[in-house]
């Protein structure tokens, strides 16, 4: 199924369980993949831009995932889909985490004119990072988010 951004955001905003912030948070981390894509294709960087698309690819799979870890939990509230709402935020933060790393190396060593997208790249990498790994935190305690 293909959506447009508008109803993306309609289904995230929607009065449902998922998807939510979890998948935001993966979907963040995602564009800010994107934009390392184009800081490595404008800097002629093979290896970034390789890895950039395995990281967009991973995120885009966790929004998914964290989606349907979120919504089966809220179906069985077992101790094995518990583990799914930790384990995917985890997941999206490691790849979030790589992701800035790599926009911070092309900012610094990247093509000037695409400076900017490499450091707003981070930004919305790290964003990514701290929201998932929050979630995970969240629901590995007391549950409130759960």
């Amino acid at each position: 199924m293909t959506l447009t951004f508008a109803e993306l955001l309609d289904r995230i905003g929607a009065r449902t369980p998922a998807p939510a912030s979890g998948a935001a948070a993966a979907l963040t981390g995602a564009l800010a993949a994107s934009l390392v894509e184009l800081a490595a294709r404008f800097s002629e960087d093979d290896e970034a831009l390789a890895r950039s698309l395995e990281l967009r690819a991973r995120l885009l799979e966790l929004a998914d995932e964290d989606a349907e870890a979120y919504a089966a939990f809220m179906r069985t509230r077992s101790d094995e889909d518990r583990s799914r709402t930790i384990e995917v935020p985890l997941a999206v933060a490691a790849a979030a985490a790589e992701t800035a790393a790599l926009a911070e190396r092309l900012a610094e060593h990247g093509r000037g004119s695409v400076r900017g997208d490499a450091l707003v790249a981070a930004e919305l990498a790290r964003a990514a990072d701290r929201s998932a790994s929050l979630l995970a935190e969240l629901n590995r305690g007391d549950g409130s988010r759960l």
